[in-house]
């Protein structure tokens, strides 16, 4: 029974839309200053609509103030007094729509005339000088706007307060001009916000054509075509967009000529064990079928059949590594691993082979069973970072002749930057013009005997390349070995071949465990 997932669900993510996220935010905010343009249209209408009839208010409260009078009383005090005349009156009487109230006060703030309930100013509004000024206020509960003025009559001594005089008037005429206002304004906003959608709308239809004809035109690619998409042919904008998927289309070209080059290179290398397997298989069965039982004849058809099973089983090994080392995917598996375990480990692993040449292989380096304090700790894919050692190693007992030395060495850096890998062997070594291509696959060095596959050192550059690695290659100018000489049969090393491997050393912390790569 399967394992229940006890998960959260991942819901896919909602694709988004860039017509749509373009819209709305072309038009969200053409909606949000649409209210903001009401109000402020509804402010300026207002002050519009006060102006004139403020105009008005104050002509008549400066009239009243010229019915002002001040008179000395029979004790010397002054005193004032108003008189309103008829024209006054009738013009106060005129408006229809609107009440008119007007209020005036004496030099000591006694009532004189009008309405008694209109509000009288702060007191330190009065400042002696005929200013007129406006306030809105309220008689009852009715909104009234107010023209005021202190007024200072002839005959005022300079000691006395003046008088005051207010006119206060309802708002309807003003509420109703500025209403007219508002839908003289607001009303063609309302046909004109609905065409401003459509044409912002019709702007980004058009805008968006080249991105749908540029959709057409890969869409109409045949799945083999991998040419650059032509820059000038869309907008300045998508022009960084239409380079990187030309710089995309160049690398998987690039990627798939490889592949394609591979697999035949892989194809041809195959052919070879193959053809021997068949060819000795064919001849071991016309013997037998020639009535020929030579145990001795049939037994060097087999060798030969095993011989060749085991090539063509080592290059597909060597195919697998390959591709294994090409997965991008093995990255997300790294950790911190120590070098030199690994190196000890493929070292043991290969000297039964390496005694069956008469190959003197060592290891110099850290012994892994005591604590390093760095650890020779290098970050990578352990699987990955063993193939590298192993493949190393191999191409050096291939080429070593009987009774050389193929060394193996850890090193670490004591500024804890760098662990570097060499592997040095007395082999013939390779020319200075060969070795950018040693690590070609199947490439193998010219006059030399070896059977090989020509893909070890490919994958060691491929795994390398992974782990951010540099890759050095140099003569490894050995001399004989110890206690021979050649005169007396002692074996002359060839120039030799030492490979440098320098990893970017782990942030390693004393406390860390050391990791055992898998086996």
């Amino acid at each position: 029974m399967p394992g229940k997932n006890t998960g959260l669900m991942a819901f896919p993510r909602e694709q988004r839309s860039l017509f749509g996220e373009i819209l709305d935010w072309m038009l969200a905010p053409l909606l949000l200053l649409w209210p903001m343009s009401v109000v402020l249209t509804w402010l300026v209408a207002q002050g519009i609509a006060n102006k004139p009839f403020d105009r008005q208010l104050g002509e008549m409260a400066r009239l009243l103030s010229q019915q002002v009078n001040v008179q000395a009383q029979t004790d010397g005090t002054p005193r004032a007094t108003f008189a309103l005349t008829r024209s006054t009156a009738e013009l106060l009487r005129t408006d229809e729509s609107d009440t008119l109230y007007y209020q005036v006060l004496g030099l000591r703030g006694e009532f004189l005339s009008g309405e008694r309930a209109l509000p009288v100013p702060a007191a330190d509004d009065g400042s002696g000088q005929s200013q007129l000024r406006f306030r809105d206020d309220e008689i009852g509960s009715e909104p009234v706007r107010v023209a005021y003025l202190w007024v200072n009559a002839p005959g005022t001594p300079a000691s006395s307060p003046p008088a005051l005089v207010q006119v206060a008037e309802t708002l309807g005429k003003r509420s109703r001009l500025a209403t007219e206002i508002i839908k003289g304004v607001m009303l063609p906003q309302f046909v004109i916000l609905p065409l401003a959608v459509l044409l912002v709308w019709l702007a980004l239809v058009r805008g968006i054509k080249p991105l749908n004809e540029l959709q057409q035109r890969i869409r109409r690619r045949e799945s083999h075509d991998l040419s650059p998409i032509d820059e000038r042919e869309v907008p300045e904008e998508v022009s960084p967009l239409v380079r990187a998927i030309n710089d995309l289309l160049m690398r998987l070209d690039r990627s798939i000529g490889n592949q394609k080059h591979f697999l035949a290179d892989a194809a041809h290398q195959l052919k070879t064990p193959l053809a021997g397997l068949r060819m000795q298989a064919e001849l071991a069965q016309r013997e037998i079928d020639a009535g020929q039982r030579d145990p001795q004849a049939l037994k060097k058809s087999l060798q030969q059949i095993a011989r060749a099973s085991q090539r063509a089983a080592r290059m597909v090994n060597q195919l697998l590594s390959m591709a294994r080392a090409d997965d991008a995917s093995q990255a997300q598996s790294h950790q911190d691993v120590n070098l030199a375990r690994i190196a000890t480990e493929a070292v043991r692993d290969f000297v039964p082979r390496a005694l069956e040449k008469r190959i003197d292989l060592g290891y110099e380096g850290p012994n892994t069973g005591t604590h390093h304090p760095l650890g020779l700790m290098v970050h990578g894919q352990p699987v990955l970072l063993r193939e590298l050692v192993r493949n190393l190693v191999d191409n050096a007992l291939q080429y070593t002749p009987e009774g050389g030395t193929v060394t193996v060495r850890v090193v670490d850096d004591p500024f804890g930057q760098v662990v570097v890998l060499q592997v040095e062997d007395s082999g013939p070594g390779i020319p200075a013009a060969e070795r950018d291509k040693v690590f070609l696959p199947f490439y193998r060095a010219l006059g030399t005997n070896v059977d090989g596959s020509g893909l070890g050192l490919a994958i060691v550059r491929e795994i390398a390349q992974q782990h951010h690695a540099e890759i050095a290659l140099e003569d490894a100018n050995l001399r004989l070995r110890p206690g021979q000489l050649v005169e007396h049969g002692g074996v002359a090393f060839g120039p030799g071949v030492r490979f440098t491997v320098r990893f970017p050393a782990a942030s390693a912390q004393a406390s860390v465990p050391v990791l055992n790569p898998p086996g």
